[in-house]
């Protein structure tokens, strides 16, 4: 199979590697961990109301080049053609979004990511889940609570579908619910229209963003910043203006704002919609 990433040298470069990875597991927990903390979550597009395309080409455009960040759809497929150019058995996945509501609804599927099967073993892998993505691989047929370099994670088995949970302050909280059926990329095509078009979209009109580090999560809403640090209290703060807002995109968690009027209104009127609530 012909490699699809017409930068992937860019690509490793950006991960840290000056030459290709043998595909082994350590290689994917390594690789994981630096693409959630090199790449930021980030809905600037769907905050502006614009569509987002999934294709390779502008994904490589918009995160190696522009110096942006992304969603699912973009972190999770730009991920997976790494991936399988370095030799992995990767395909993608969809999953439910349960998160701050009750485990057992049944939202459509609007997440993307990927099981990844090496030696035999499936793994579980995600870069694109905002504030609370796994930064290693989970394997997927284990009973037992999996440690990450952040939170602890737990996958749990049910009539054929699967949820994962993460640890946070002491409790469990339901992410994603999710099967093992294969994913076509028009069925990701269709998710992601509704996640930057459809009116009930949670993202859209929304600005999110989030990036981890060595034992600490940035997390960005709307205008209320956090960090997050293992073992201590997250700090946070609010920030009063767009140029605060543009001002931590850029320099907490690393995304090259477009310099756009467009931009910094919705930002200012995201605020003031905050305000209002």
């Amino acid at each position: 199979m012909p490699p699809q990433l017409q930068h992937l040298d860019i690509y490793l470069k950006r991960l840290g590697y000056a030459a290709a990875p043998a595909p082994t597991l350590d290689t994917l927990r390594e690789l994981q961990q630096r693409h959630t903390a090199a790449f930021a979550f980030e809905t600037l597009s769907t905050l502006l109301r614009m569509p987002v395309p999934v294709d390779l080409p502008s994904l490589e455009r918009k995160l190696l080049h522009d110096g942006r960040g992304g969603y699912c759809y973009e972190l999770n497929r730009l991920f997976q053609a790494l991936l399988q150019d370095l030799g992995y058995d990767a395909r993608s996945l969809t999953g439910r979004v349960v998160m701050g509501g009750p485990e057992d609804a049944l939202p459509a599927r609007t997440h993307r990511m990927l099981l990844v099967t090496v030696d035999e073993v499936r793994y579980l892998v995600d870069v694109g889940f905002g504030g609370l993505v796994p930064t290693a691989p989970l394997d997927l047929d284990s009973d037992e609570v999996q440690a990450t370099a952040h939170e602890d994670y737990h996958l749990t088995r049910h009539n054929g579908d699967y949820l994962l949970r993460a640890e946070v302050g002491g409790q469990w909280r339901g992410l994603y619910v999710f099967d093992l059926a294969p994913a076509a990329e028009i069925d990701h095509v269709v998710g992601n229209w509704y996640v930057c078009t459809h009116p009930d979209s949670p993202f859209l009109g929304q600005l999110f963003a989030a990036r981890t580090g060595p034992g600490i999560r940035k997390t960005l809403n709307a205008g209320s910043y956090a960090l997050h640090r293992n073992g201590a209290p997250s700090e946070r703060r609010e920030l009063p203006d767009a140029d605060a807002v543009i001002a931590v995109l850029r320099e907490e968690l690393g995304v090259r704002v477009p310099d756009d009027p467009a931009l910094r209104a919705a930002i200012e009127q995201r605020l003031a919609q905050r305000e209002e609530g």
